[in-house]
């Protein structure tokens, strides 16, 4: 039987390659995408019969309940301090919206759910954003009734955005400069494509 997905950040760097690999997915008959705001015509390069997308407030995440009625859950939603305009903005994107589509994704029986969390991450990391994402991972986990939970935790991601961020852009010709050097132990730091973390994501759900 084809299996239902619901997407949550679709118009991201690794939501946009998530959803053209699901909609690419034979094992798939439909994928429903909760957004901010409406996508851009010709985001994806092709027009997906399987695609739905939904623009939603994300603050009132609680009321959209019925669409995660699906089979599979992959949330991908993320920003960064400077963008979000302050810590605590920050923290209600990457934590409190994420926490509550995995609550959500609980109470409505889901076969799996996978969100997007960060190499490094620890809840007793002194790197805001990294103790963010150790402490989101920490609180999924520990939802009793959330079946089949599992995290990717990527490094510096490679594509194309749509948003020049400087810091990264610099981040990452310098690892590609120090590639040599992430082995063993050390290769989870290696920069990734967006596109592998999408099928990452995939190859952890339960069909």
């Amino acid at each position: 039987m084809k299996k239902t997905a619901l997407v949550l950040g679709a118009s991201g760097l690794v939501g946009k390659q998530l959803v053209m690999q699901l909609c690419n997915d034979s094992r798939y008959q439909k994928v429903t995408c909760l957004l901010r705001r409406p996508l851009a015509q010709g985001f994806f390069d092709n027009s997906y019969e399987k695609l739905e997308p939904i623009v939603i407030n994300f603050s009132q995440l609680q009321e959209y309940q019925g669409y995660f009625l699906v089979d599979h859950v992959y949330v991908c939603l993320g920003t960064t301090i400077k963008r979000a305009g302050s810590k605590s903005a920050f923290r209600k994107v990457d934590f409190e919206y994420v926490h509550t589509a995995a609550q959500i994704a609980g109470l409505q029986g889901v076969k799996s759910f996978v969100w997007i969390s960060s190499v490094g991450a620890s809840a007793t990391s002194k790197n805001f954003y990294l103790r963010v994402k150790g402490e989101l991972e920490n609180a999924i986990m520990s939802i009793s009734y959330l079946k089949n939970a599992s995290a990717v935790r990527p490094s510096l991601l490679l594509g194309s955005r749509a948003e020049h961020r400087f810091g990264e852009g610099l981040a990452i010709s310098l690892s590609k400069v120090l590639a040599p050097l992430f082995k063993g132990r050390f290769r989870k730091y290696q920069p990734v494509h967006a596109s592998t973390v999408a099928q990452q994501m995939i190859n952890l759900q339960v069909f």
